[in-house]
């Protein structure tokens, strides 16, 4: 049998060769990468045109690379006049055009599905409550996707998470959206779209707290137990400018009682939100997640850094 034709041109594949025995024994550092790739498409452009003058694919491979002269002087100009890159950027990952497609496709879809959302709840358009829950339920899982499939990507900075992992802060964050989007179906009074919500304000109310309370549980033992994905050289960095003292990468069992004081203060903060949702009304309820983020904070502050004094 005969072998399938290959579809790249003679003079690419002549290309690449001529260009792969240049560069052999040269290091191939990043920067020696990216001239690399920018002199074979100049070569590219050069052979078409040496072809169109009557030169066969491999002569006038040869004849464009001869003409570009020395690509060993070149590499070492190249390195005198750039500067010395930052780590970062050496390590710098771009990101897959899947991914940005994806998270473009699925942004477009929430956005969409939370304005359809406030703006039924609000009721500035009229939505059934049913068209309502159906917005606040795909709001919840895009978002939780959307996290997911973040946290699975390689960045500059980070390795991807594993699978389950990932896919645990995607439920954490679902259940988080859906639980105010539960309590906030709770607010509309009574009105004549939505007399079954009006009947069930608490059964609503209940739920997207407890939902909430979920994923505040489950966020705090994913953080607690999350290990190192930090790249070596952001460790690097990190253990050469250490000053403030971060106690919680010292001390894991800091990081363990800070994940159960954070409990404690959501869950009192949001049985606090519903008594007096059901009581004082609306207007004042939310103070109580209001006392909550602030006690959050102080506490996080007070933990989390430890005072030069007792280092």
């Amino acid at each position: 049998m005969n072998a399938p034709a290959s579809s790249t041109p003679p003079s690419t594949l002549d290309i690449h060769r001529l260009l792969d025995q240049a560069f052999a024994g040269i290091e191939m550092t990043p920067e020696a990468q990216d001239l690399k790739e920018e002199i074979r498409g100049d070569l590219v452009v050069r052979v078409a045109e040496l072809e169109r003058s009557g030169l066969s694919a491999p002569d006038a491979a040869r004849r464009a690379l001869a003409d570009l002269g020395d690509v060993r002087a070149i590499v070492e100009e190249v390195r005198t006049e750039s500067p010395a890159r930052p780590p970062w950027a050496q390590a710098r990952v771009r990101p897959r055009p899947a991914f940005v497609l994806r998270t473009v496709v699925l942004a477009m879809v929430a956005a969409g599905a939370l304005v359809v959302g406030v703006l039924g709840v609000l009721g500035v358009i009229a939505v059934s409550p049913a068209g309502v829950g159906v917005a606040a339920t795909v709001l919840a899982l895009v978002a939780g996707v959307l996290v997911a499939d973040s946290l699975r990507q390689e960045t500059t900075t980070n390795y991807p998470l594993p699978r389950r992992r990932a896919m645990g802060y995607g439920i954490a964050t679902a259940l988080a959206v859906a639980g105010v989007g539960a309590a906030s179906l709770s607010l509309p009074e009574d009105g004549p779209h939505w007399p079954l919500l009006a009947a069930w304000r608490a059964a609503w109310l209940v739920g997207g707290v407890l939902a909430v309370v979920a994923s505040i549980v489950a966020f705090t033992y994913l953080g607690v137990t999350q290990t190192n994905r930090h790249k070596p050289w952001v460790v690097r960095m990190q253990t050469e400018h250490e000053r403030v003292g971060d106690r919680f990468s010292h001390d894991p069992a800091a990081a363990a009682r800070f994940g159960i004081y954070t409990v404690i203060i959501w869950i009192v903060a949001l049985a606090a939100f519903a008594v007096l949702t059901a009581t004082v009304g609306w207007a004042w309820s939310w103070l109580a997640i209001v006392g909550g983020v602030v006690v959050f904070f102080l506490t996080l502050a007070r933990m989390l850094f430890v005072p030069e004094s007792t280092r």
